[in-house]
């Protein structure tokens, strides 16, 4: 007899064990099950080095908030990417009070977040940014320069024999983090596993099918050994990066139908030369070059994995036709089909500047890539810098009634009519907004246990159901009491 479940998570990376997370806390009788396909969790986009660890809150990402074609600037998706940020805070530091969590400084760390720009153009773009953010409450403390000394006490090594004559600024937010992902996401796994949940590794999900009955038949196997297995779960999450979009088509639901995703890999420049390291504590984001996706935004960050600190410079952007670094090389072909067909390649017609720029980093090499450094980092030495690998990004393509087809750059959560299963596409800022990301879901799927597990929900996230933005002294206090839960006060 197949066993039944109540939950099945696919994917071992921060979104399943977010979810995984909130559902036993809020349902801690249900029987919940992870499939991940590798021998461990957390080993794609989840991992410390496959990611810029940001804790994305817009505080230095140029492309949530861009110049209209009025000249304007919109706020509105900056502080709701912020909001978002605020809630997945919220939720860990309730996790670390209650013991779920380890010492914070083992997956977040106090990092100003800063942008810099050149060019008069830039100048001023960054200028009038920083007058509307400043007026937005969880944007207290931004500071905006353009004087060399005060950008060479915020961050060194921008300022070593910066040539002068062209114009440059700089922003900084104190209050800014690191994070990893890939340490936070194992803890919230030990912890599930301690409680009951069930976290198979090396178990890749082959077919999903709905029953009468509207459960649904997972298909898996052992990719050690090859046993087929099977269960029934009355819910199923697909949080399989570039791969949900596989699983998704393979479930038949017709919500998947236009949808495809274009895969981005990724490389950084790496050292953990001690002197260098000491001399820059910050995440520095500048503008994308033309054609390049919001993901491919060049930053040099300060980046803390199991304690030791380094600093990374990227991404380069890398071509491969998998959807994961463990993926196949038929992906990109596989996921056609008749419904996306079109939209792909209208996409493909309308971002002749994304092709440009991929074929132009494909040819770059390691003296090229630190020459790209060296506008941040004048003093930059070939020598000095190794190249790592990054993680694989599946960006959304996906019908659209005027357009024909639109590339999206974020996260987007596709859910069959009756909330019976649910799958995440998309990239950054995923990781840092998961816990806003699955208190949608939560509401989307189970409309029917919602209004009872609101309460729990406001324990575990203070602002659940609110926003923390129109009122100074409640964003005030709610920064504050997380940063110090947290250990992350500027």
């Amino acid at each position: 007899m197949t066993e039944s479940v109540d939950v099945v998570l696919i994917g071992g990376g921060i979104m399943s064990a977010t979810l995984g997370t909130l559902l036993h806390e809020l349902q801690p009788d249900w029987k919940i099950v992870t499939y991940e396909r590798l021998h461990d969790v957390a080993l794609e986009s989840s991992n410390a080095w496959n990611n810029a660890g940001t804790g994305h809150a817009a505080l230095c990402e140029l492309n949530y908030m861009p110049e209209g074609a009025d000249g304007k600037l919109d706020p509105a998706k900056a502080v709701q990417i912020n909001e978002q940020f605020q809630q997945s805070r919220q939720l860990w530091a309730s996790l670390v009070q209650a013991g779920i969590l380890d010492e914070p400084k083992t997956f977040i760390n106090a990092t100003p977040h800063m942008t810099f720009v050149q060019g008069e153009k830039d100048v001023a773009y960054l200028k009038k940014r920083y007058e509307v953010l400043k007026k937005e409450p969880l944007f207290a403390g931004i500071e905006y320069s353009e004087d060399s000394r005060v950008i060479h006490q915020w961050a060194p090594l921008l300022m070593k024999r910066r040539r002068r004559g062209v114009p440059f600024a700089a922003t900084r937010v104190p209050a800014g983090t690191d994070v990893d992902f890939g340490a936070l996401t194992h803890q919230l796994f030990d912890h599930l596993k301690d409680n009951g949940v069930q976290v198979f590794t090396n178990r890749e999900v082959r077919g999903l099918k709905q029953q009468k009955d509207g459960t649904w038949l997972i298909r898996s196997r052992d990719t050690i050994g090859g046993t087929p297995r099977q269960l029934k779960s009355r819910f199923v999450f697909v949080g399989a990066g570039g791969w949900a979009l596989k699983l998704l088509q393979r479930s038949g639901i017709p919500e998947i139908k236009g949808y495809g995703v274009f895969p981005i890999g990724g490389q950084w420049l790496k050292t953990s030369n001690p002197a260098l390291v000491s001399q820059h504590k910050a995440k520095v984001y500048s503008q994308a070059s033309v054609g390049a996706p919001p993901m491919s935004v060049p930053h040099l960050d300060t980046r803390v994995v199991d304690g030791d600190a380094s600093l990374l410079f990227g991404p380069f952007a890398t071509f491969s036709p998998k959807f994961l670094k463990n993926g196949s090389m038929f992906d990109i072909v596989g996921q056609v089909r008749p419904s996306n067909l079109w939209p792909m390649m209208k996409v493909a017609i309308d971002n002749p500047s994304l092709l440009t720029y991929l074929v132009g980093e494909l040819l770059k090499n390691h003296h090229a890539k630190v020459d790209s450094l060296r506008t941040f980092m004048p003093t930059a030495k070939d020598e000095d810098w190794e190249l790592l690998g990054a993680g694989q990004r599946a960006q959304v393509m996906k019908r659209d009634p005027k357009k024909g087809g639109v590339l999206q750059f974020g996260t987007e959560v596709v859910t069959s009519a009756d909330g019976t299963i649910a799958g995440l596409l998309g990239a950054s800022p995923g990781a840092s907004t998961a816990v806003s990301i699955m208190l949608g879901l939560l509401k989307t799927c189970f409309p029917d246990q919602i209004a009872a597990w609101e309460p729990r929900l406001e324990k575990l996230i203070p602002s659940y159901g609110r926003s923390l933005n129109v009122d100074p002294a409640v964003a005030r206090a709610s920064v504050t009491q997380t940063a110090q839960v947290l250990a992350i006060s500027a």
